[in-house]
């Protein structure tokens, strides 16, 4: 493995950045092939899973906080992806997959890790009995469960939208509220629906262990919000040009120390090192918002005319200086914005700057899609799935990961407030379009792929 060099002044810089401008490690994610955990009964299968994590994560949290202690960077989660469970459970003879959920919410707290993702399926074109079982076990899959995230992939670029699978996520969404009642239906904050899902995503829910994927990997997710925002304070004058300059050069050295500590844990852990995923993923702490970057550049408030433009410079500076630093980039690496998580957004969708169309406008160029949105609960099934498409639509024609991460929450409407606490943070529910979709939804059948996907 090559070794990574830094000069005096890049540690320099990186110490500050940690202890000034909320730069971590946002995760350390191992990715855990669960293929040969296949059984034709589930409760063997479940056990096999349980086994192989317990076996293979043993150390990882250990690991990330010896790691912590060692360079002084916070190490902020430890988790865990593993292939998607339609696939793993399809061979068993179950009507449901709950208890596999179980299972792999029991290894994740013997662990130690805080969320386990991949109880996913992939139906992008269609969808097979295992896939069917998945997808209907989600609901009380997530509402049973603590740290088991959940995502579904829809649509791709080369095969279109299952619109099928649309409105059937619709349902899901509305049924994960309602079992999560009493906790402002949080199961939905733990479910991710995707349009060109990437298997080595570190970041959740939306992580899972891709089949193109080694036995097990190390993948590392990096962010620092705060670290470009202070580099882009410090340039008021300068423009578009000189601005993606420093976002790049700042997106440079948090790659850098991000593949550091992702090779070291790899190394320690004796798996093989994946990607380093760069995206500006926000919290609600201050100081560590994606929206505050948007706003240093010139905006009163996130939301207003101008803001697509500069998350689309954000987003591409991101990238650009990420590839620069390693050759092992990926995931899904640029600017996230989930509104719950983000006190800039939060308090920009209070103001009603910040408008469900427009959150919509800004996915087209962002790194993921619309995320952590509190709409009112009453939000039909056949307006979520419709949410759905048109957010897979952006990813299916401009061949990028969208994602849709809703809450309808139960008993609340416009205006109110939801609360998850923690890293989810908290949100006011704001309006959707309350017009019919219903007809267009029932339609069924496969969006068809867009000419872009002839590209071979």
């Amino acid at each position: 493995m090559p070794s990574l060099r830094f000069d005096p002044e890049e540690i320099l810089e990186t110490v500050k950045m940690v202890q000034m401008e909320n730069l971590d490690i946002r995760t350390i994610t191992m990715g855990i092939s669960l293929r040969d955990c296949a059984h034709p009964s589930l409760a063997a299968a479940a056990r096999k899973a349980y086994d192989k994590i317990c076996r293979t994560a043993r150390a990882l949290v250990a690991t990330g906080d010896a790691l912590e202690r060692e360079y002084g960077i916070p190490i902020i989660n430890r988790r865990i992806s593993v292939t998607p469970i339609a696939l793993v459970a399809e061979s068993c003879e179950a009507d449901d997959y709950v208890l596999m959920a179980e299972q792999l919410d029991r290894a994740a707290a013997e662990v130690g890790v805080n969320f386990i993702g991949g109880f996913s399926a992939l139906v992008h074109k269609g969808c097979t009995p295992g896939d069917t079982r998945l997808i209907d076990s989600i609901p009380r899959a997530l509402a049973t469960t603590e740290r088991v995230c959940a995502s579904v992939n829809v649509a791709s670029t080369k095969a279109g939208i299952n619109m099928d699978a649309v409105a059937r996520m619709g349902e899901v969404i509305r049924e994960c509220a309602g079992l999560t009642r009493d906790r402002g239906g949080l199961a939905c904050a733990k479910l991710v629906v995707f349009c060109n899902a990437v298997e080595d995503n570190p970041f959740m829910a939306g992580a899972f262990h891709g089949i193109g994927e080694p036995d097990c990997v190390l993948n590392v997710g990096v962010s620092g919000p705060g670290a470009v925002l202070s580099a882009v304070q410090r340039a008021p004058g300068a423009d578009f040009g000189e601005l993606a300059s420093i976002i790049k050069r700042t997106a440079f050295k948090i790659t850098r120390m991000g593949e550091l500590i992702g090779r070291r844990a790899s190394e320690r852990l004796g798996v093989p090192f994946g990607i380093v995923d760069l995206s500006l993923a926000p919290t609600p702490a201050k100081g560590d918002s994606v929206a505050r970057i948007l706003e240093s550049m010139g905006l009163e408030r996130v939301g207003a005319h101008g803001s697509t433009a500069a998350l689309a410079l954000l987003n591409d500076a991101v990238k650009k200086g990420g590839a620069m630093a390693s050759s092992h980039v990926g995931g899904l690496s640029g600017a996230f914005i989930p509104v719950s998580e983000d006190i800039g957004m939060i308090e920009a969708a209070a103001a009603q700057a910040l408008s469900f169309d427009k959150l919509e406008a800004m996915t087209c160029v962002c790194s993921v899609g619309l995320d952590m949105v509190a709409i009112p609960g009453d939000t039909p099934a056949a307006t979520l799935a419709a949410i759905i498409a048109d957010e897979a639509a952006i990813g299916m024609i401009n061949r990028k990961t969208t994602a849709v991460r809703v809450i309808p929450v139960p008993g609340k409407g416009v205006g109110e407030w939801v609360e998850f606490g923690g890293l989810l943070g908290r949100a006011p529910v704001i309006p959707v379009n309350r017009h019919d979709c219903s007809v267009f939804v029932r339609r069924g059948g496969r969006i068809p792929a867009p000419l872009q996907a002839l590209n071979n």
